[in-house]
């Protein structure tokens, strides 16, 4: 099995191998006796499961399902090998935050943006608490009830969080309809950006909607192409006077909706 190239898409986790806690310490010390390969490969095969509940909690965070598996797996094997027999401890206990560490510091050393060990740290912790604090208030807590649960600044694990989120593309929609979207590139760096220009645009699509078929087909090729009357009247098989007609209408119905 190539442990380094496992793939989840199309996996059915109903037909992966389930160990009890009684056969995962058989193997365990097949494994660690005897040097076992065989064990040691059973024991992985029959953890997978294991490895995908905890994975889930690592979701959502624009990370690929297949590389937290591959994370989660890389963890499944420290844990195989650094298990104490001698200790009184169940295998699942120990392996669950074995994997989840792994998957915690794979999230934390290769973020696409590059900030400091101590924000990071921040940032899980905050994470860790929000997770809490959710759990035992029943809805979402604020920056400053996080804060004061990690003993930190407000300040701190607003900036902190923010260095962990995943970077926005300058290409996200931030409004769509059935016409075309507006990009989150469209409002940036542009002086006249302000809410009410961008209310004004949706406004005019909203007024461009009302319009006959006819007339969008007017209007984009006068406005959008940049053709002449004659060249409409030419290329939709009617008079330029007609065209004029058509264009006048649409416009006044544009000026009287906005």
């Amino acid at each position: 099995m190539a442990y380094q190239k496992v793939v989840i898409a199309g996996l059915d986790t109903s037909k992966l191998t389930v160990l009890t806690e009684e056969e995962k310490m058989q193997l365990l010390r097949e494994m660690q006796q005897n040097g076992s390969a065989e064990a040691r490969e059973k024991l992985i095969l029959g953890n997978l499961r294991l490895v995908l509940s905890v994975i889930q909690r690592f979701t959502g965070r624009g990370e690929d399902a297949d590389d937290l598996f591959q994370i989660g797996v890389i963890g499944l094997m420290k844990a195989i090998s650094n298990f104490d027999l001698s200790k009184d401890v169940r295998f699942s206990t120990y392996c669950v935050p074995m994997i989840a560490g792994e998957l915690r510091r794979h999230l934390r050393d290769f973020h696409a943006v590059k900030v400091s060990r101590s924000m990071r740290d921040t940032a899980y912790k905050a994470l860790q608490a929000r997770e809490k604090l959710t759990a035992s208030l029943n809805r979402e807590p604020t920056a400053g009830e996080i804060a004061a649960e990690i003993g930190a600044e407000t300040c701190d694990v607003v900036t902190a969080l923010e260095s962990i989120s995943d970077p926005v593309s300058l290409y996200e929609p931030v409004y769509s309809d059935s016409g075309d979207p507006l990009y989150l590139i469209d409002q940036i760096g542009d002086p006249d950006s302000t809410s009410s220009s961008w209310m004004s645009e949706l406004a005019l699509r909203d007024a461009l909607q009302s319009l006959s078929d006819r007339e969008k087909n007017i209007l984009r090729r006068r406005f959008w192409q940049g053709k002449t009357q004659v060249e409409v009247a030419q290329e939709v098989g009617i008079s330029q006077a007609q065209v004029s007609r058509i264009e006048k209408a649409a416009i006044g119905k544009i000026k009287e909706q906005l």
